[in-house]
């Protein structure tokens, strides 16, 4: 059974930075699609960034302030998140699955991020 684990969220100001963290533990870090999702407050759940396949993409809204990386000897995916907006304000989840599509079978619990004005 894969678990995901999220750390790093937090409080911070417009224009400061975070880096969220994701965990895996139960499976080996084989997983061809990681990726970060996000859902606002009364908003539906939307992808931010991802890596499928060893290529890495994100949403035009955070293109050149969000980085997602993954480092698989340590079963762990980030998202670098620079330059931080209030409307980037979400709970952030990681996602993983073995195919090649998105979202993957795999969820974290959720990590709150919030950006102040």
């Amino acid at each position: 059974q894969v678990q995901l684990v999220e750390s790093g969220g937090g409080l911070v100001q417009a224009g400061g930075s975070l880096r969220l963290s994701c965990a895996a533990s139960g499976s080996t870090f084989n997983f061809n699609a990681v990726a970060w999702y996000r859902q606002a407050p009364g908003k539906q759940r939307e992808l931010v960034a991802s890596i499928i396949g060893g290529v890495p993409n994100s949403v035009d809204s955070v293109k050149g302030r969000f980085t997602i990386s993954r480092v698989n000897a340590r079963n762990t995916v980030y998202l670098q998140m620079n330059n931080l907006k209030p409307e980037d304000t979400a709970v952030y989840y990681c996602n993983v699955g073995t195919g090649w599509g998105l979202p993957g079978a795999y969820w974290g619990q959720g990590t709150q991020v919030t950006v102040s004005s």
